[in-house]
């Protein structure tokens, strides 16, 4: 077992664009940093505003029960405000904005 943190590649569609989401980020904070913007609102899993499907991979979260039912989770629904990538990722997040450079 390596101490090396895990970064994953999460793509976001329809977009097409990619992010790395390091294991210390949520699937939100690592698309902030790319200079991708996902709908939010609260950041802790109650709102349900981030609400996206995974269509590929597989996350944990960081409460012990996110805003989603089971029936949700089964589809592949995700919170990505409270969720940490486990493996690569691929999410349909179709409001999701490309933001320009910070300089």
């Amino acid at each position: 077992m390596s101490d090396t943190p895990s970064t994953f590649q999460v793509r976001i569609e329809p977009l097409g664009q990619s992010f790395e989401a390091p294991e210390s980020l949520t699937v939100l904070e690592a698309a902030g940093f790319a200079n991708l913007r996902l709908p939010r609102s609260c950041r802790n899993g109650t709102c349900r505003t981030c609400l996206c499907k995974m269509t590929a991979g597989r996350v944990r979260y960081t409460i012990e029960w996110p805003g989603l039912s089971r029936e949700e989770k089964q589809a592949g629904y995700i919170l990505p405000c409270v969720a940490i990538a486990e493996t690569d990722l691929v999410i349909e997040a179709p409001e999701t904005v490309m933001l320009p450079p910070v300089p």
